[in-house]
Formats: structure tokens, C-alpha cells, sequence
């Protein structure tokens, strides 16, 4: 049985990492308000920019050069880049191992294609370093605020890629925020423009296009690639903040529960002693009479 000495030791011990486990909730709550503040200030120019292009595509599609177009052009994909989003930091309860094994099944899912992949954050660089994976780019350490810039360098390469015939589809894998409790795990294929939006039967609106469509997407479709990439890096830094602020709170409940648990142990093993004592002293002066 541990002494009273071991048990208030680990008292203290427990206490101290509960207030650390409190003040990272506190810090991640105070980043998440700024984070979703962004995310939901992105997303409608995102949804706006991908709809447009959806449109555009349509309308490009009838030109008589559409043929000579590489972001019109469906290629069976045998080559595949894939931009994974994880976090620079753990302490986030399941959120990064989640994201890497929706990545695993990625790969599971595209066994035949050739994947090269362009890693950001730290947790999936770290993973994918360890074992066997074509790896493009790595960016690390930008997610703490991530600006447009930063997404426009991770674009850059993508797109020269996919422009040039050296990958057939452009994915991009992250966490998607939903709530504080919740996050959803995104997959979604940047290139070529899904067919989504054009399948509604009812549109949202006709556009007319003063210039030719086809030269109107080849200046507006690395813009809609660098704008999904902003997107998906706030929603993951969105999506991380909360996942943190989840577990720090149980992380706190936890160690709560411990230290009531060790402070009930504490109270027998003292009682135990003191009821020890009056018996040794009752004793004592029985044998003295």
C-alpha cells in the first residue's frame, strides 16, 4: 500500500497537469472563436468560386479549342496528387490519426493509381516520412495563422503538374469544421471540376460571358485551386482548435476524477492510522491499570 507521502506527491502531480490541461482549453477556445470567424467568412467565396466554375466549365466545353484544354480534358487517372492537411501539433484526441487513416484509405481506394502526395502539417509529414510514400512538397509550420500566400505555394506546384500532363486528378484530404464536437472528414477532388453543380436540376443562375469562356478558366482555375486550398487549411486549423478544446476538457474531468479517487484512498489510509493510534493508546492504558 502506497504512504501518505506517495499519494500526496501524486495529488500534486495530477493537480499540476490538470491546470495545464485547463489552460490549453482556455487557449484553444480563444483561437477557435478567430479560427471559425475565417472559415465562415471563406466559405461562401469558395462555394461562389467552385458553382462558377462549374458553370464555366459548361460553357467553355463548346469552344472548338476545348480539345486543346487541360483543365477540360478527362484523363483516366493513373496518377494522382493528393494534398493531405493534418495539424503541426498534437494533444487533439483523435483528430490526426483519424485524418491519417482516411489517407490509408485513399490509398486502399486508388491501389492501381500512382499517388504523389504534398504534405501539410507536421503530423502527416512525420507519418508518411516513416514509411513508404511519394512525397512532392512538405509545409510545415504555417498553420499556426495560414495566409493565401501560403496556399498559393502549395497550388503552384499542383497545378504546373496537372497543367503539364504529369498527374491525371488533383485531391485534397482535411478535417472539415462542423462544430465543437464535431468534425468531418473531407475528400474532395479539386481537378478536374466535378460535375456536381451541373447535374441540379435546378441552376442557380445563367451566366454571360463577355470574353471567351476557355480564356476566362485558364486565369480563373488556378485562382479556384488556390482558394480551395486556403479554405481547407482554415477549416482544418478550425477543426484542430476544437478537437483540442474537446480533449483538453476531458483531459480536466479525467484528472479530476483522479485526484478524488487519490484523496478518498489519502482519507482512509489516514484514518486507518489514526484509529491505529487510539487502539495502541487505549491498550497502553488498560495494561497500565
Amino acid at each position: 500500500m502506497p504512504s501518505l507521502i506517495d499519494i500526496r506527491r501524486r495529488i500534486r502531480s495530477v493537480k499540476n497537469t490538470q491546470q495545464i490541461t485547463k489552460a490549453m482549453k482556455m487557449v484553444s477556445a480563444a483561437k477557435l472563436r478567430r479560427a471559425q470567424d475565417r472559415v465562415i467568412a471563406a466559405r461562401p467565396y469558395a462555394r461562389q468560386m467552385r458553382e462558377m466554375l462549374a458553370n464555366l466549365v459548361d460553357a467553355a466545353a463548346s469552344d472548338e479549342r476545348a480539345a486543346e484544354s487541360p483543365w477540360l480534358v478527362r484523363r483516366e487517372p493513373r496518377r494522382i496528387d493528393l494534398i493531405f492537411i493534418t495539424s503541426d501539433k498534437g494533444l487533439a484526441g483523435a483528430f490526426n490519426s483519424n485524418l491519417i487513416k482516411a489517407s490509408q484509405r485513399f490509398f486502399a481506394e486508388h491501389e492501381k493509381a500512382e499517388i504523389t502526395l504534398t504534405l501539410v502539417g507536421r503530423k502527416g509529414r512525420d507519418y508518411y516520412k516513416r514509411r513508404y510514400g511519394k512525397i512532392l512538397a512538405e509545409h510545415v509550420n504555417i498553420l499556426g495563422r495560414p495566409t493565401y500566400e501560403d496556399a498559393a505555394k502549395i497550388a503552384y506546384e499542383v497545378i504546373r503538374r496537372y497543367r503539364e500532363v504529369e498527374t491525371d486528378a488533383v485531391y485534397i484530404l482535411n478535417n472539415e469544421f462542423k462544430s465543437v464536437m464535431a468534425q468531418k472528414l473531407n475528400v474532395q477532388r479539386l481537378l478536374p471540376v466535378e460535375d456536381e453543380d451541373r447535374q441540379r436540376e435546378q441552376p442557380q443562375g445563367e451566366y454571360i460571358y463577355e470574353q471567351s469562356p476557355l480564356d476566362m478558366l485558364e486565369r480563373l482555375m488556378p485562382r479556384y485551386v488556390e482558394v480551395a486550398i486556403f479554405r481547407a487549411m482554415l477549416e482544418t486549423v478550425a477543426a484542430e482548435h476544437a478537437a483540442r478544446m474537446t480533449a483538453m476538457d476531458k483531459a480536466s474531468t479525467n484528472a479530476k476524477d483522479v485526484i478524488d479517487t487519490l484523496t478518498l484512498n489519502m482519507n482512509r489510509i489516514r484514518q486507518a492510522a489514526i484509529t491505529k493510534e487510539i487502539i495502541e493508546v487505549v491498550s497502553g492504558a488498560a495494561a497500565a491499570e
